[in-house]
């Protein structure tokens, strides 16, 4: 019988964090199994809620501040300290898609600069080592917007600075570093991001995702191409030896991922940096099933993103894995293939996008209890 579960979904974006996305699948477990053991893992992959996760996780603290957000106006952001010397700073907090109103999402004029504001402020509270998340991003700008806030100039060609957003990088002429922050040279910055995604070519990050954040056809080719030249430039006048067009992460969020390599901050895959405080191995070992869950199951899922690891991690000490997803798109049977058993949507009826969102705990509660159900009874018929 099944009495121990692992808990261990992400975000679904726009309608639930990974807590609460954890509390409604508990809610749908102890319908079930009222004396159920339920370990809540919430799972961060960078994006949304992970600073607060890690701040949780780790006896860490949130600082709140005001930042430069994606569109160009004040937004309230934060970063996580969690001890003396460690910083998180979550690019979504300042830079993510869910920041940018519907009717004005253009990835081509949104800007990091916030992000660059972020880790200023880490710096001025103290912090040598810098994990910055990437995930859930509104921006293609390369990273150029952080890096004007830690004082690099983009110029062009006349001497102008270059403005806010990625379509505008094709006008950029040089980079001067003259005025960047210099205790970047003393601190070491590691930016979490999916390994899958790169700046440029066939598979980069404006082809890739250009359109999800509003993008149109024309403008996908605008941005990768002005991507391509930020590459040129930045490998010319930052030279770091790291491959800025193709390089495992450059593409993450929107490219910031190779705007922090140029300043030397190293490419790590998101879930070796951020699963390090969670034990989450030990804690799967110790389940009778593991639940994890996403917005979205697809091709895309077994290319980094939470249920994938959690199948990954979960099949090393031979746990079962369920995925409870809002939607199930095309090529979500490739995830059978990472070690997940079982995959079902939590949606119980065609629903408008707005009522998805809106009622997703609700869909998140009552799709698992049907699971285990069935569960309970497929175990009693092989009994």
């Amino acid at each position: 019988m099944l009495t121990r579960f692992a808990v261990a979904p992400s975000g679904f974006k726009e309608s639930l964090s990974a807590q609460a996305a954890a509390a409604a699948i508990a809610d749908g477990v102890r319908r079930v199994v009222p004396d159920a053991e339920v370990d809540l893992i919430p799972l961060v992959d960078g994006g949304e809620g992970t600073a607060a996760t890690l701040a949780a996780a780790s006896g860490g603290r949130l600082v709140g501040l005001s930042a430069t957000g994606p569109v160009g106006t004040p937004v309230n952001g934060h970063f996580a300290l969690l001890d003396a010397d460690t910083a998180v700073v979550e690019m979504a907090a300042v830079a993510g898609l869910a920041l940018v109103p519907r009717a004005v999402r253009d990835p081509g004029a949104t800007t990091t600069y916030g992000v660059g504001e972020l880790i200023r402020a880490a710096l001025d509270a103290g912090a040598r080592r810098i994990l910055v998340g990437c995930g859930d991003s509104g921006t293609s700008d390369g990273g150029a917007g952080a890096l004007q806030a830690l004082g690099a100039r983009l110029l062009t060609a006349d001497g102008g600075e270059l403005p806010y957003g990625g379509s505008r990088l094709s006008s950029l002429s040089r980079i001067d570093t003259a005025g960047l922050d210099p205790r970047l040279a003393d601190t070491a910055i590691e930016v979490a991001c999916n390994p899958y995604n790169v700046l440029c070519g066939p598979r980069g990050v404006a082809r890739v995702f250009g359109p999800q954040k509003g993008a149109s056809p024309d403008r996908v080719e605008e941005l990768s191409a002005a991507l391509e030249h930020w590459a040129a430039v930045l490998g010319r006048d930052l030279p770091t030896g790291t491959d800025l067009r193709l390089g495992a992460g450059t593409g993450a969020s929107g490219g910031l991922g190779a705007g922090l390599a140029a300043l030397g901050a190293r490419l790590r895959p998101r879930f070796d940096v951020l699963l390090d405080h969670l034990d989450l191995d030990a804690r799967l070992a110790r389940a009778d099933l593991v639940l994890t869950a996403e917005g979205a199951l697809d091709h895309q899922t077994p290319r980094g993103k939470v249920p994938a690891e959690v199948a990954r991690r979960a099949k090393r000490s031979g746990r079962p894995v369920l995925v409870l997803a809002g939607t199930i798109g095309e090529g979500a049977h490739h995830v059978e293939a990472v070690g997940v058993d079982a995959y079902s949507s939590i949606l119980p009826a065609p629903v408008s996008l707005h009522e998805a969102l809106g009622r997703g705990a609700e869909f998140l509660t009552d799709a698992t209890e049907r699971a285990l159900r069935m569960i309970s009874l497929g175990t009693r018929l092989a009994a």
